[in-house]
């Protein structure tokens, strides 16, 4: 996220973003990520994530991965995800199941299973109608050392002010700092 709340430019643009995570940034990403098993996503962000990760370990000079080596990698694509669309009954992706009735509906009964952690790298409407339905209980916010000035949030047409608790902060020697809150229950 930019620190203008921008997650990405108008048109998706990411080229932005700060890459050149230390190993103290990329410890800190392994253990948000160890409990996780479940990822949700939006439709549209399913699939290049899914192809993203599944192609990451054949890119040796992409600027915008990790190290190819690193646990992060393993995980994204073994953890099972589920990716939620009105448009698809049956997934085209690898390790990926998918969720067509109503979202609230089908985030309660993931977070009734018995299991870890879910965590959401959704697109930023996916994203704005968690938020907006009050979905999410934890987040984590990175952000980056630049202000875009105009693109996508997740924090659109929200219906009411939703406050949050500050639970840690880290910042990194790359300028990214790392927010973590929890949603205030009223």
């Amino acid at each position: 996220m930019s620190v203008d709340s921008y997650i990405a430019g108008p048109n998706g643009e990411m080229d932005w973003m700060v890459w050149n995570w230390d190993d103290k940034l990329k410890n800190y990403v392994l253990e948000l990520t160890e409990p996780v098993d479940t990822i949700i996503l939006g439709r549209k962000m399913t699939d290049g994530f899914v192809s993203y990760w599944l192609d990451v370990l054949t890119k040796p000079d992409d600027p915008f991965s990790i190290d190819r080596s690193h646990a992060f990698v393993k995980k994204m694509i073994e953890t099972p995800k589920v990716g939620f669309t009105k448009t698809l009954n049956k997934s085209q992706w690898a390790n990926t199941d998918i969720a067509t009735g109503d979202l609230t509906v089908e985030i309660t009964k993931l977070k009734s299973q018995d299991s870890n952690d879910i965590i959401v790298y959704g697109g930023a409407s996916f994203d704005s109608s968690l938020i907006r339905a009050g979905l999410i209980d934890e987040f984590h916010l990175f952000i980056n050392p630049v202000a875009i000035g105009n693109g996508m949030t997740i924090f659109k047409d929200l219906n009411e002010i939703q406050k949050f608790n500050l639970v840690k902060s880290v910042a990194f020697d790359c300028g990214i700092i790392a927010l973590h809150y929890e949603r205030k229950r009223v």
